[in-house]
């Protein structure tokens, strides 16, 4: 099999009921009575006061009678009444001979988006999505006409990714929105938006977008098969979507990205690569996705490529230490004394002198303190959050090491590692995962114990895929090409080339005389 994947279940009995009941609700038929059309409506739509069915007659000819279909506080109002209800009621020129549907869709009503359907599941999912349908009577077709009107967040700075120097666009949760802004900084024909709809009760709709010619097809097939075989009554945000796909299911690391950032996409579908943007949402998909992305900001392009190179070796740096600094400093104190020079070793025994526990469980303690307040300064109010964080670090640090309950030394690692760890938000998942492990097994094996710890996640990090691309794409190249976007960020007029794995079909990233 080409793309190797552990799969899970995603079938229930729960799911067959559902969509047994909500495909004999679409099983109903239009015909060409208006009545009995409208009750089509108001029976699929039973018990919920939101839908409106308002009749239309034309003020000269009242053989000329139609509904118009919709949920309100979705649609616009002023598009309802000046675009639809008034030309139908005070057309001069509509009568019970010419009223075909045909006439109204191309002489009557005033939209740019109309659409002659009779297919309920589609008429529903219009009127869900802030359509109006309109019902003739003599027709068995209706009309889908754009209307949406719902309020939207304006296009903002990005929290989650605030950046210094580069736009201050972030995505909203409104998809058409996003589009644009995608669409903004890529205008060419070649840039392609394939929508899906996903949720059984949900019905949430997905663009999936990429560069046609730069695209790598498996890759995009593979992406589309995935999406069809999920099997889910609702999807409320790109997440859930991430946990379906995702290949190596059981490993903390992500082998798909997230963005809240339009130029981010841009430059990741430049690159070959594929989004998938969802409507409720302000967090894109990007895929594939390689390990040395966690540690690529976007900044990066925008900076200096020298400042760029020793950021982003910080941020490295920054990770190693994160994960390393409580399981060598217990596998030191505890196995390796010899190591350390005498008069820190000195310093650090002065400073345990009578704390009752060993180092591995204050190590423990402070780590499981520190992850407490971390969370706890997220989940409440930000002018808290930040009382909270400062309490717990002083305070508390300062009365457990006057009361002898932990030593200095370890609040000084524990600190280190959880500022280097702010370094990579995208890592904290897999970051205290890999933590903890080292830490517990180095308490056994000393730095023995370190090393075997290490190898192994090394293993398991050079056996991921993601979507058929190795995970550590160019870890083991020696290439000056292939490097100029891992450790450091080579300067704009030496990255000639898209990554060859992924861009397959175009990797010369130079535009030829028809710009592609």
């Amino acid at each position: 099999m080409w793309f190797p994947m552990l799969r899970r279940p995603i079938q229930d009995k729960a799911n067959t009921t559902n969509n047994s009941h909500m495909s004999n609700m679409y099983d109903k038929k239009l015909n060409k009575k208006l009545q009995h059309n409208i009750n089509v409506f108001k029976d699929i739509f039973n018990q919920d006061d939101t839908i409106i069915t308002r009749q239309l007659e034309n003020q000269l000819d009242n053989s000329v009678r139609c509904c118009i279909v919709f949920l309100d506080g979705i649609v616009n109002n002023e598009i309802v009444n000046e675009n639809i209800i008034e030309p139908i009621v005070k057309n001069q020129f509509i009568n019970y001979q010419n009223n075909t549907i045909d006439t109204l869709r191309s002489q009557v009503i005033l939209s740019n988006n109309i659409e002659k359907v009779s297919d309920i599941e589609k008429l529903v999912e219009a009127i869900l999505n802030g359509d109006t349908v309109l019902l003739l009577e003599g027709s068995d077709e209706a009309l889908i006409i754009s209307s949406k009107g719902w309020q939207t967040r304006p296009v903002g700075n990005p929290p989650s990714e605030v950046i210094l120097r580069g736009p201050r666009e972030g995505f909203t949760e409104s998809l058409m929105i996003n589009l644009t802004l995608i669409r903004r900084r890529l205008k060419t024909p070649d840039l392609k938006f394939t929508f899906r709809t996903l949720g059984a009760r949900s019905r949430t709709k997905a663009a999936i977008c990429y560069l046609d010619g730069l695209v790598n097809e498996k890759i995009l097939q593979e992406l589309l098969k995935r999406l069809e075989d999920i099997n889910m009554d609702g999807i409320l945000d790109t997440g859930y979507i991430q946990e379906m796909i995702k290949d190596a299911p059981h490993s903390p690391f992500q082998t798909i990205g997230n963005t809240e950032r339009p130029d981010v996409v841009a430059a990741k579908l430049l690159e070959g690569r594929i989004a998938l943007v969802l409507d409720g949402t302000p967090f894109a998909l990007t895929l594939p996705y390689v390990f040395i992305e966690y540690f690529q900001v976007n900044e990066d392009y925008y900076n200096n490529f020298f400042y760029s190179s020793i950021n982003r070796l910080i941020r490295l740096l920054g990770f190693i230490i994160t994960i390393s600094a409580p399981a060598v400093y217990v596998a030191l104190a505890t196995f390796h004394q010899e190591l350390i020079p005498s008069p820190l070793l000195l310093s650090i025994s002065a400073a345990r002198y009578g704390v009752p526990f060993p180092t591995i469980f204050e190590a423990l303690l402070l780590l499981f303190v520190f992850e407490v307040l971390r969370e706890t300064g997220l989940r409440i109010i930000p002018n808290i959050g930040q009382t909270t964080s400062t309490v717990g670090a002083l305070v508390l640090g300062q009365a457990a090491v006057e009361a002898s309950l932990v030593s200095a030394p370890i609040i000084i690692v524990v600190a280190i590692t959880g500022i280097t760890d702010l370094l990579i938000p995208q890592l904290k998942g897999a970051s205290i995962i890999i933590r903890f492990s080292l830490l517990l097994i180095s308490s056994f094996l000393g730095l023995y114990g370190y090393i075997f710890g290490i190898l192994f996640w090394m293993i398991h990090l050079f056996g991921i895929r993601s979507f058929g691309i190795p995970y550590m794409l160019n870890f083991n190249s020696f290439n000056p090409q292939d490097l100029k976007d891992t450790f450091i960020r080579a300067p704009w007029w030496y990255m000639q080339y898209r990554p060859k794995f992924i861009a397959a079909n175009n990797y010369n990233r130079k535009a030829n005389s028809k710009g592609k």
